[in-house]
């Protein structure tokens, strides 16, 4: 039996005097990955940031593996076994590839080992010697998905890991989390690319100006055809 990882009830959140989320419900359990879909804008990556405490204000209930997270700052947050890989990557260019898998703390045990990221991730291994700010967008999203591996991180929130990227690394970003989901990590993903996210989420989540909308799991993905061209155009 799946069991409950993250629980958000009612969360709001804001920017400063803008209203971003207005009461998101959504649940991810363990060995998940989940998906949430959207237009731009329509509050996605406000929801993966509400998670990890990066917005101005929440409210609601934001539980992580039984914590209530919403009073937390993100580094405690951090600690109850998060790994946060942002839209922007956050590379550090002047380090090498290995500095900046080497870089980041433990947040819970069990990381992975750089044997095991250069087996996942072989173009990293190939350019581990060089600077961050010479590596390909591909190798740096790469870098960005496994230096969140090396914390010992269990939950996974990725914001547009497949962006602008050749067809060739979305497929290895593509085997990659499948690998993860088989080792027993839970992931929660923001979207665009529908063709990526579609074969590899067990649920989706819709979500349109700060709500969800609809929910649906993977064998229902078919039957949401029409309803998915209507609010994402795809």
């Amino acid at each position: 039996m799946s069991t409950e990882l993250l629980r958000l009830s009612g969360v709001h959140a804001w920017y400063g005097e803008s209203h971003i989320l207005h009461g998101i419900d959504l649940t991810v359990n363990k060995g998940e990955v989940v998906t949430l879909l959207g237009r731009n804008g329509s509050g996605r990556t406000t929801t993966l940031k509400s998670i990890m405490g990066l917005v101005g204000r929440r409210s609601g209930s934001i539980m992580i593996n039984g914590t209530e997270a919403v009073g937390l700052p993100p580094h405690r947050i951090a600690h109850l076994g998060l790994g946060y890989c942002p839209e922007e990557r956050g590379i550090f260019t002047s380090l090498s590839c290995e500095e900046n898998l080497m870089l980041p703390p433990p947040v819970a045990s069990g990381g992975m080992g750089l044997d095991e990221i250069y087996a996942m991730f072989p173009n990293l291994k190939e350019r581990r010697a060089s600077p961050g700010g010479r590596l390909s967008g591909g190798e740096q999203q790469m870098l960005a998905v496994a230096r969140i591996l090396r914390t010992g991180a269990k939950l996974l929130l990725l914001d547009e890991i497949s962006e602008g990227l050749a067809p060739v690394i979305v497929q290895a970003l593509g085997r990659a989390i499948r690998t993860l989901r088989e080792k027993g990590l839970t992931v929660l993903m923001v979207e665009q690319n529908f063709r990526f996210a579609a074969p590899l989420a067990d649920r989706f989540y819709v979500i349109e100006h700060g709500q969800v909308i609809e929910s649906f799991g993977a064998a229902e993905l078919q039957a949401k055809q029409g309803m998915l061209h209507e609010v994402l155009g795809v």
